[in-house]
């Protein structure tokens, strides 16, 4: 490959597609029919084995498997996966010039989002590699329990660590939101459509035949970084899409007001039980200068620290996907968070207190204040 002024031109990098999901059937029949259309494509599959804190990683052709090692990794978690062999057998086999494509299955449960960071954010790791497309394969016929149920990753006996924290509504709503196409095997009912639909960044593809998909078209490219981003970005400012009538309703709420930080503990368990997904920012008057990230989904809600507002930018915006009749009492838990008009006069948008209550997730107070000018 010819570099440019120390840069391989990006017509020459070789496309990536990334395969990923939360049960491995789907990800596996989603495999098979990558290969079948991309014959020049090598395939690299990695797997975690986290009671051998071993990464298993096998990389086949149309010629058979190349190559297969399994490589000692601490803790075996996937962000250590990611960083020390995922990544770089990536730019390795792209870089030998030998294959037109490269399919690239991940370890069940990874989130392919941190695939595209890294090589987004940081081109030179992989300088002969460009991500072509996102594609997460899911089961159909229980699309509804894997983005809403309250199912723990550990409690569906998949290769995570047992200090795996994570719930599989909240796994596979993150991977079906980052996605450029995901593709279904069985067919889901009419709600578990419209689910997706709701969750599905606008202009992605879902498809139940992914024979249908232009597979060509995803070697070519169909990634946008930017766009991806934007539509999980933890701040979103953009306009959602206009809700439509049917089983799934997402519900937006935004204001510019602080949540005052006891009430928002009297309801954060009203504002994220159930099975709904909700994601969004907000911040709190003893935490002016904090972004605080709420992730939720299947009833479990995580909070926690994300970067810093600039001044007069701070944003209360949750967006909030179900399935039930609980509407009206989210908007009215919502609203009773806010601070309210007599609380801002008597003590206006920033407080100076020495606690709030929220340290074990969000740290220290002190440090992050800032005065109101």
């Amino acid at each position: 490959m010819k570099r440019i002024g120390g840069r391989v031109p990006q017509e020459q990098k070789v496309p990536v597609i990334l395969v990923s999901g939360v049960a491995p059937e789907p990800i596996a029949a989603a495999i098979i029919a990558l290969q079948w259309d991309l014959p020049s494509a090598v395939v690299v599959r990695h797997d975690i084995d986290p009671d051998a804190e071993m990464l298993l990683r096998t990389v086949s052709d149309a010629g058979g498997v190349q190559e297969r090692l399994e490589i000692d990794v601490e803790h075996a978690c996937i962000n250590c996966a990611i960083r020390e062999d995922i990544i770089p057998t990536l730019e390795r086999l792209a870089a030998s010039g030998r294959w037109g494509a490269i399919i690239a299955q991940l370890p069940v449960t990874a989130e392919p989002m941190q695939v595209c960071r890294v090589i987004g954010y940081s081109p030179e790791v992989a300088p002969h590699v460009r991500i072509a497309a996102s594609l997460v394969a899911l089961e159909g016929e229980t699309i509804v329990a894997d983005l809403l149920g309250d199912d723990l990753l550990t409690e569906r006996n998949l290769p995570v660590r047992d200090d795996d924290e994570r719930g599989v509504g909240e796994t596979a709503s993150a991977m079906v939101e980052y996605a450029d196409v995901v593709a279904l095997f069985g067919d889901p009912d009419a709600t578990g459509w419209e689910l997706l639909r709701a969750i599905l960044r606008p202009g992605a593809e879902l498809t139940t035949a992914i024979g249908e998909v232009d597979l060509a078209g995803l070697a070519a490219g169909v990634h946008d970084h930017g766009r991806s981003e934007d539509w999980v970005a933890i701040v979103r400012h953009e306009e959602l899409p206009a809700a439509t009538d049917g089983a799934a309703w997402v519900l937006d709420f935004r204001s510019d007001r602080p949540f005052h930080p006891e009430r928002l503990q009297e309801n954060i368990e009203t504002l994220g039980r159930g099975a709904r997904r909700s994601r969004g920012c907000f911040w709190l008057p003893s935490r002016p200068a904090q972004v605080c990230q709420w992730d939720g989904a299947g009833g479990m809600v995580s909070i926690g620290s994300a970067h810093h507002w600039e001044a007069g930018d701070q944003l209360t915006r949750i967006v909030i996907v179900g399935l039930d009749d609980g509407r009206d009492e989210l908007a009215q838990a919502f609203e009773s968070c806010l601070l309210t008009d007599a609380e801002l006069a008597e003590r206006g948008r920033f407080w100076e207190v020495s606690d709030d209550g929220y340290e074990p997730w969000l740290g220290p107070v002190r440090s992050l204040a800032i005065k109101e000018v």
